[in-house]
C-alpha cells in the first residue's frame, strides 16, 4: 500500500470513538486450535514434497502443467527457474487472468530476502455500496496501531505476510487465511489485495508470490533475527501461490492511483507448501469465513485491520492492528464507497484482513487498500457479489488440491 494524494480536506469535526475491541480480539485469538507451538518442532512436520517435472534429470523442478503454460508463452522453463523471471520485458509480462504462472523456486524466499522486501508501492480502492456512492464521512481521528501479542499463532493465527517480486524488486504485503466453503477444514486459500498480485492496466502478474503465516511468530527484533533460520522466521513454512485471482476490473483498469479498477482491489490466492502435504488450514489451525454481505458502515460498530506495516516508522517484522468504528470514503461520485478507519499503519499492511464480529464469530469483511501520506487512516473495499463470485470460482476450481 502506498498512500495516495486525494482531494480531501482535513476534516476533523466529528469525534470518532475508538471502541473497546475485547470481543473481536478474543474471537480472533480463539481460532488457533490445531497447532500448539512454533519454531523448530514445526519444521519437522514438513517432509517430502511431491517430485516435480524434471526433478530427476537436473532440470528445473517445475510441475509439468506449469512448465507447459510457460512454454505456451515462449518462456524457457530452465531459464525461468534459474533467474529468468527477473526479465520484465513488457512483451512477455503475463497479464491476462488466464496467464497466471508462479512455479515454486525452492529456497528463493530465504529469511534475509524476506527481511529485505519493501512495502508494495501501489494504491487501490473498493467494492460495491451503491446506496452510499459519492458520500464521505468526516476524516477519522488517527488510531495508533497496537502491536499484536506474541506468539502470533496463538493470537492472530490466520494473519501472515505475502511476498512477491516486481520490476522494482522484492515486495511485501499482508494476507489472511480464509476458509474454503467447498473443502471445510482443508483450506489453502489466502485473501489479500489485488495490487499485491497484479500491476493493473500497465503491467501483469507479479512473480514468486508466496505467503508466510505467523511470520516472525515471536516478534523478534531485527538484531535478534540476524542469522535467523527459516523455521524461526517462517514457523509454518512458505506457501507458494499456484493460482491467484483478482478482478478483471483491476487487471484492466488498475493503476498506481487506483484508476478505474480502484473499486475492486481484492485477490484470492490458492497456495501450496514449499515442503509438506497438509493444507494451510490444517497446518496453522485457523481460517476465517469471508463476509460478502457488504454491510454499510453505519451497521458495523467496530472493525479491525491486521497486518505487517513495513514503511517507516515500522520495519515489517512485527504484526500490528487498529480497531475503530468504520466510516465511509468516496474517491469520486463515479466510484463505489469504501470503508475507512483511523489507523497509523503504513505500506506493507496492504492486503491485510479487516475483521468484524458477526453472529458471535470473527469474519473477514475487507482488506487494506489505500491511505493518506500522513498515515492517519486506512480504507478498504466492501466485499459484495462480485468478490464472492471470484472466491467461489477459486474454491470450486482449485480448492482441495
Amino acid at each position: 500500500m502506498r498512500s495516495i494524494r486525494t482531494p480531501f480536506t482535513h476534516r476533523r469535526g466529528r469525534r470518532r470513538t475508538v471502541l473497546a475491541a475485547t470481543g473481536l480480539v478474543a474471537a480472533l485469538a480463539l481460532t488457533a486450535t490445531a497447532c500448539g507451538g512454533s519454531g523448530e518442532e514445526k519444521a519437522s512436520d514438513k517432509s517430502g514434497a511431491s517430485p516435480a517435472a524434471g526433478a530427476d534429470d537436473g532440470k528445473a523442478g517445475i510441475p509439468a502443467d506449469i512448465a507447459g503454460r510457460l512454454k505456451e508463452h515462449g518462456i524457457d522453463v530452465d531459464q525461468w527457474a534459474g533467474g529468468g523471471w527477473k526479465d520484465w520485458d513488457k512483451d512477455k509480462w503475463l497479464s491476462e487472468a488466464k496467464d497466471f504462472v508462479n512455479p515454486v523456486i525452492e529456497g528463493l524466499w530465504k529469511p534475509e530476502r524476506m527481511q529485505s522486501a519493501k512495502e508494495a508501492d501501489k494504491t487501490i480502492s473498493t467494492q460495491d455500496a451503491s446506496a452510499d456512492q459519492g458520500v464521505s464521512d468526516p476524516e477519522p481521528q488517527p488510531v495508533q496501531a497496537q502491536a499484536e501479542k506474541t506468539p502470533y499463532h496463538e493470537n492472530a493465527a490466520p494473519v501472515g505476510k505475502v511476498f512477491f517480486d516486481s520490476p522494482e524488486g522484492s515486495m511485501v504485503c499482508s494476507g489472511t487465511v480464509v476458509k474454503d466453503v467447498n473443502h471445510p477444514g482443508r483450506s489453502n486459500l489466502v485473501w489479500t489485495a489485488g495490487h499485491c498480485v497484479h500491476a493493473g492496466q500497465n503491467g501483469g502478474w507479479y512473480r514468486n508470490i508466496a505467503f508466510v503465516p505467523s511470520y516472525n511468530d515471536l516478534g523478534a527484533s531485527e538484531a535478534e533475527l540476524s542469522g535467523a533460520t527459516a523455521s524461526q522466521i517462517a514457523p509454518y513454512g512458505t506457501w507458494w501461490a499456484d493460482w491467484a485471482s483478482t478482478s478483471n476490473e483491476w487487471i484492466q483498469g488498475g493503476s498506481e492511483t487506483g484508476g478505474a479498477g480502484a473499486a475492486h482491489d481484492y485477490a484470492v490466492l490458492h497456495v501450496k507448501p514449499e515442503n509438506g502435504s497438509k493444507s494451510l488450514e490444517e497446518t496453522v489451525g485457523a481460517a476465517l469465513d469471508v463476509d460478502f454481505s457488504a454491510p454499510s458502515a453505519a451497521e458495523v460498530a467496530s472493525m479491525g485491520a491486521w497486518g505487517y506495516p513495513a514503511a517507516p516508522p515500522y520495519n515489517g517484522l512485527k504484526m500490528f492492528k487498529c480497531i475503530d468504528r468504520p466510516g465511509r470514503l468516496s474517491l469520486s461520485p463515479s466510484l463505489p464507497t469504501m470503508y475507512r478507519i483511523g489507523c497509523t499503519m503504513t505500506g506493507g499492511s496492504s492486503g491485510g484482513g479487516w475483521f468484524r464480529v458477526a453472529g458471535g464469530k470473527t469474519v473477514l469483511v475487507s482488506n487494506t487498500s489505500i491511505g493518506p501520506t500522513d498515515s492517519t487512516w486506512l480504507a478498504g473495499p466492501q466485499l459484495g457479489q462480485e468478490a464472492e463470485a471470484l472466491y467461489q470460482n477459486m474454491s470450486r476450481t482449485y480448492g482441495g488440491q
